[in-house]
């Protein structure tokens, strides 16, 4: 035999569900485009930065130069080195590349930092983020 209904309670407004907020983030499209174009300038400059730093480890390690990879590495940090190959001469050779080619790892990650710092207070001046509440009742 199934149990009878519950008695019809009289409305009281102490036990009616409470208001959930969800707070959101409105992005102005620029902003979003902004945040993008930073992010790949971060990627080029880190993957530059990469490619200088895995070729002072080849060289540390004496890798192969008839290597594909070993060859590959130095062909492209060759064209990210941004002319610094020669700039420091010391004798030894793993010194040298340590000098040029970590200068211009530095040089890289530096170049990143202050063009995206220029790019978002050019291109999105003012407030960084826009808050606002949202209830929903249930």
């Amino acid at each position: 035999m199934p149990y009878p209904p519950p008695p019809e309670q009289p409305y009281d407004p102490r036990y009616e569900p409470a208001a959930t907020e969800e707070v959101v983030e409105r992005t102005h499209p620029r902003i979003r485009i902004v945040r993008t174009v930073n992010a790949l300038i971060h990627l080029v400059c880190a993957v530059f930065a990469l490619v200088l730093a895995v070729h002072i480890v080849l060289v540390f390690g004496e890798a192969n130069a008839a290597n594909g990879f070993a060859h590959l590495i130095s062909e492209w940090s060759g064209g990210v080195s941004l002319g610094l190959r020669d700039l420091f001469t010391p004798d030894s050779e793993k010194f040298r590349v340590f000098c040029n080619d970590g200068l211009a790892a530095v040089i890289w990650l530096v170049i990143g930092a202050v063009l995206t710092d220029v790019i978002a207070r050019i291109g999105a001046p003012g407030p960084r983020r826009v808050w606002y509440r949202r209830r929903s009742y249930r």
